[in-house]
This record gives structure tokens, C-alpha cells and sequence, in this order.
């Protein structure tokens, strides 16, 4: 039978740790393996997956090597390799509660003009996290509410994080089409060290290019392993900056936006007056901000 949904693991030098346990979680799904397949994208990982990770307990499942570099090609050929209706992105960091996949069924059945959705990301950290790091939380994919929300525009706070993301084949498919004809997008989000994150945003709005929806449901939760590494100051700037950089990169096809306004002088000393009256970390992440802007405006102008 040809499964009602494929779920999509892409994978750069995982931590077998953590991939180990995003493997159990999908094990007691309550959704029967019947219904779903598992496709492992091995994305040129140093060791050879397939030799890694035994995937025979599921009886549809799929080890697949990509060897172009980055998150955006190795969905991109998640997406080529899926045989169902209904993707389910899961980063190999992320744990999906028992029910995910029979919830994300039932959404895909109650709101057919949704095409892109996602849930509650809970977080689960290595060591006890700093508490300055809080306010940067959000950068780490976690998120949590108490209410279903849905929009069929971009500009609403709607769109599902990459982590679980779920997508209709349609949507899917018209993203491969966007990104065959503008190769920007293929730098749009992690490759290697590279830490630009606003891919899954362009992923999720395609939705709205079609006239569907995206939507963030309650019912749907899964818990993101964040490590240690990634709750260190000099990591958080490069995501900070990184995150800058995609946004203008992002604004400069999706809104037709190349350069933010031209501030006037009292706006200028105004915000220099407040970078000086910041706290010294306050300030390495507005600098950090800055930089990954001025990179992507500078990128930008020189085409």
C-alpha cells in the first residue's frame, strides 16, 4: 500500500545518542509502521549511516546518501525519494511524542487547506542552561502556546518551525520547483558550519504561494535535544548572525526588499546612544545582528 506519510530524517555527523533516541520515539509510534515510511538522509557525513544505523525494524524504511552538502539539498531529496502524501520533517535531534504521526494524519484530514503545519517543540538541554540564555530560546526551535492558530499569509505569526515540520506533497512540490529555478535558496539554511537558518520559513510560506495555509496545532508535540555546545555565548552569536543574514536574503526575494530604510541622523544617534548604554552582552548580540546583515546587503548590492 502506498504509505499516508514519509517521514523525512536529514542527517549531517549526527550524535548517535540523539539520533538513537529520535529512532525509538518513532519506533512506538501509534500510527502502525504500516502506514508510514522512514526515509535516513545521510547527508555526506563523515561515516557512512547505513553502516551506522539498523533501520530494520521498520518494514518500509530507506537509507539514502546525499552527498551535496546542506539542509535545503538533503530535503530536497527527501522529497524525491517520498512516496506519501503527508512529509514530516524530523531534524536528528528531535523526538516526537508516541502520537505525532496519528495526530499529524488527522490534521492532514481536518484541515485540508492547510499544507504546511507544526507544533509544540519543548526543549531538553544537556546542562542546566545559563539564565541569559532564555531570550535566545526561540533561536533553538522551542516554542509552546495553548491555542491552534492558522493563516493563508506570510505576514501572520503562523508558520511551524523546521523541526517536525509537516507539509503536504503539493507544497513539497512546488518548493523543488521554486528552488531548481532560484539556486539562492539552496544556501538559504545550514550547510556544514554555516548557520543560516530562514530555509524552513521560505518551506513553510510556500504553502501560501499555492493558496493554502500554514498552522500550529497543540495536540502536536515533540521534545528538541539541545546540547551543551549550543547554549555557549560564542554559539549563540553565530546563530544571531547567521539568523540576520538569511532574514535579509529572505526579505530580498520573497519581498522584493534589498535594503532596510535609511535612517535619519536622530534615529542614528539615538541608536548609538542606546548600543552604549547596553550591557556587554546585550551589545555582542545587536553587533552580531548587524554583521550578519551587512553581509547579506553586501552579497546583495555586488550582483
Amino acid at each position: 500500500m502506498t504509505p499516508y506519510i514519509s517521514v523525512i530524517i536529514c542527517s549531517h555527523n549526527p550524535r548517535s545518542d540523539y539520533l538513537n533516541r529520535v529512532l525509538e520515539a518513532l519506533k512506538v509510534q501509534t500510527l502502525p509502521k504500516e502506514t508510514w515510511e522512514l526515509l535516513l538522509i545521510d547527508n555526506a557525513s563523515e561515516k557512512i549511516l547505513s553502516t551506522e544505523i539498523d533501520l530494520n525494524w521498520h518494514p518500509n524504511s530507506h537509507h539514502i546518501r546525499e552527498e551535496q552538502l546542506g539542509l535545503t539539498p538533503a530535503r530536497l531529496r527527501g522529497i524525491k525519494e517520498s512516496q506519501a502524501e503527508v512529509l514530516v520533517f524530523v531534524d536528528d535531534d528531535n523526538v516526537l511524542d508516541r502520537d505525532y504521526l496519528e495526530v499529524t494524519l488527522k490534521i492532514s484530514e481536518d484541515y485540508p487547506f492547510i499544507g504546511a503545519w507544526g507544533g509544540q517543540i519543548r526543549p531538553e538541554f544537556e546542562i542546566v542552561p545559563p539564565d541569559w540564555t532564555k531570550t535566545h530560546w526561540w533561536r533553538l526551535a522551542v516554542i509552546e502556546f495553548d491555542k491552534d492558530t492558522w493563516s493563508n499569509v506570510t505576514s501572520a505569526n503562523t508558520h511551524p518551525c523546521g523541526a517536525g515540520l509537516c507539509m503536504r506533497m503539493i507544497v513539497a512540490d512546488k518548493y523543488v520547483d521554486l528552488t531548481r529555478n532560484d539556486p539562492n535558496r539552496i544556501n538559504l539554511d545550514r550547510k556544514g558550519k554555516s548557520l543560516s537558518s530562514c530555509g524552513d520559513l521560505d518551506f513553510a510560506y510556500t504553502a501560501c504561494d499555492i493558496g493554502l495555509g500554514m498552522g500550529r496545532f497543540v495536540k502536536l508535540k515533540m521534545t528538541h535535544l539541545i546540547s551543551a555546545r549550543r547554549l555557549q555565548e560564542d554559539y549563540l552569536l553565530k546563530l544571531t548572525e547567521g539568523n540576520a543574514y538569511s532574514q535579509i536574503i529572505l526579505k530580498s526575494f520573497r519581498e522584493r526588499i534589498l535594503a532596510p530604510t535609511e535612517l535619519n541622523w536622530k534615529e542614528k544617534l539615538f541608536n548609538l546612544y542606546r548600543l552604549w548604554r547596553m550591557p556587554p552582552r546585550d551589545r555582542r548580540f545587536y553587533q552580531a545582528n548587524k554583521r550578519g546583515e551587512s553581509l547579506a546587503l553586501k552579497e546583495l548590492l555586488s550582483f
